[in-house]
């Protein structure tokens, strides 16, 4: 799909990623996907899901626009490892003109369960500035679609999640 057309895919239910690998560089001491590497896997979903609503590299090119992660909160629940195949749930949670705010699941993508979740508030730059600005309307009309269909589908697991210490008994 080309960056300006109207996304299809992610207005269908939650965005599934394509169906990724992870990369021996990325296993560390303890034998399993490091980290950083749940990141690079969920920015890589979103590229594809930032393709579909008009907002990838070809409209940073063509129109000087791009996102930038304002924040992120990302939760490891189980193990992943070398030869595992993944694939990443993005749900468009919430949006306005400025800030498009997500919900992705790393989940086995032969097994089903969930490895990882993240949670993020990214905000759209005009790149000639490099300041916050609005999306444009054809933008803003294709990321309404994606919301209103996402609205519909039940919340994810683990949405709103704050980080903090159990309370004590």
């Amino acid at each position: 799909m080309s960056d300006n057309a109207v996304p299809t895919k992610a207005a269908s239910g939650p965005f599934l990623s394509s169906i990724m690998q992870i990369e021996p560089q990325w296993i560390d001491y303890n034998g399993h996907l490091n980290m950083a590497y749940y990141n690079v896997m969920f920015d890589r979903a979103i590229d594809q899901i930032w393709a579909e609503l008009g907002i990838g590299p070809a409209y940073m090119k063509e129109r000087q626009g791009s996102t930038f992660t304002a924040e992120c909160h990302v939760r490891y629940l189980r193990e992943i490892h070398l030869g595992d195949p993944v694939q990443i749930a993005v749900w468009l949670i919430a949006a306005d003109e400025k800030r498009l705010h997500t919900f992705e699941e790393l989940r086995h993508a032969t097994e089903g369960w969930i490895s990882a979740t993240s949670e993020n508030m990214s905000v759209h730059i005009d790149m000639t500035k490099r300041k916050v600005a609005p999306f444009p309307e054809d933008i803003q009309v294709n990321i309404a679609r994606v919301l209103q269909a996402h609205t519909a589908l039940p919340r994810p697991d683990g949405l709103g999640r704050a980080i903090g210490m159990p309370a004590k008994r």
